[in-house]
């Protein structure tokens, strides 16, 4: 009787089912091998040399990860063309669609968009980056925005990296209070944990091997 009730309930409401994108969705970090893929490896290694003293300082934690995500972000992509940057997202995402997506995750995204629920992707990467791969899930996309001015990425992030408590400020400021919507989350990371104790169906590390699920948030929130 109770899960005919909490059925109903759900029946009743408006859900709202938001996935996570690196390492949910895909099999690993998509932003690392995009700057690869975009700018080559020749140009992408010589640019890396250059995070290596900001990631030591922020192994030892004198630098934030969003902080090291400025850096990052400030190091490849300032003065860079916004359009020729789309045109390379493009091509990346044709080309390693089928090698970077979990086949579970994307089966995921086609049901919860067939049972006419509201879904997005919600992550800390790039939205001018994602935004191919939104468009092929057919779905919408909260993202960290890159600032522009006159056609050129400045290298800054506009408002905040879209991870951690940010993430349920995000998706509030597009489809208002939360709690009109039964929320579904996905996530696999710390930087999901606000958002997967924001959902009354969470699901951890969901497309992941049995093994991978362990020390699960939620078991702690009591969530589980």
């Amino acid at each position: 009787m109770t899960n005919m009730i909490a059925d109903e309930t759900v029946a009743k409401s408006k859900v709202l089912s938001v996935f996570d994108f690196d390492g949910t969705l895909t099999h690993h970090d998509s932003f690392i091998p995009f700057l690869r893929f975009a700018f080559g490896k020749r140009y992408f290694a010589g640019r890396l040399v250059r995070m290596a003293l900001p990631t030591l300082h922020c192994v030892r934690r004198k630098l934030t990860r969003d902080e090291l995500k400025e850096v990052l972000i400030r190091t490849f992509l300032t003065g860079v063309d916004e359009r020729w940057m789309r045109q390379q997202a493009e091509m990346f995402c044709e080309k390693y669609w089928n090698k970077l997506m979990r086949p579970a995750g994307v089966m995921a995204v086609a049901a919860e968009v067939n049972s006419g629920a509201e879904v997005t992707i919600c992550s800390a990467s790039p939205a001018l980056v994602l935004q191919p791969w939104a468009d092929k899930l057919g779905i919408k996309l909260i993202g960290t925005q890159l600032e522009v001015k006159d056609g050129k990425l400045t290298g800054r992030i506009t408002g905040h990296n879209c991870r951690c408590a940010q993430k349920v400020a995000r998706l509030e400021s597009v489809y208002g209070d939360l709690n009109d919507y039964h929320l579904r989350a996905w996530g696999d990371t710390r930087g999901d944990h606000e958002l997967l104790a924001a959902a009354q169906d969470p699901h951890w590390r969901h497309f992941h091997p049995p093994k991978a699920r362990r020390n699960s948030p939620l078991k702690k929130s009591g969530a589980a």
